[in-house]
């Protein structure tokens, strides 16, 4: 038997990070995101445009708009925007408090065990 060859590939981090788009460059969830966002800042301007003013109806517009555009850009550690959120709420609210770690040494109490078990 002969000594083996390896060949060893060395991949750039880009390619790997690659991510699939479908119009614009933008991913899927990217898109549908942004088109989501757009249809809320257009709901917005037609429902406050005339009530609130053209000025006013675009902030709202924006500020309506912005938290649904960035969630489809959100990444953090390769969680999006609802994983992260999730497990942000776990951590902090639902499993949030004090944790204690409690050891038991199984052979002490074995010996102790035994020894009280000899005497009674």
């Amino acid at each position: 038997m002969q000594g083996g060859i390896t060949i060893e590939i060395k991949i750039p981090k880009e390619v790997r990070q690659h991510k699939e788009s479908i119009f614009f460059g933008l991913s899927t969830r990217q898109f549908f995101c942004a088109l989501f966002a757009v249809g809320i800042a257009v709901a917005v301007y037609l429902l406050l445009g005339n009530v609130a003013g053209k000025e006013t109806a675009s902030w709202v517009c924006i500020l309506a708009a912005a938290p649904v555009a960035v969630a489809g850009f959100f990444s953090y550690n390769g969680l999006t925007l609802e994983q992260f959120l999730w497990a942000f709420i776990k951590s902090e609210i639902l499993c949030a408090g004090e944790r204690r770690f409690v050891s038991q040494n199984f052979y002490y109490n074995m010996l102790n065990r035994k020894g009280r078990d000899d005497f009674d």
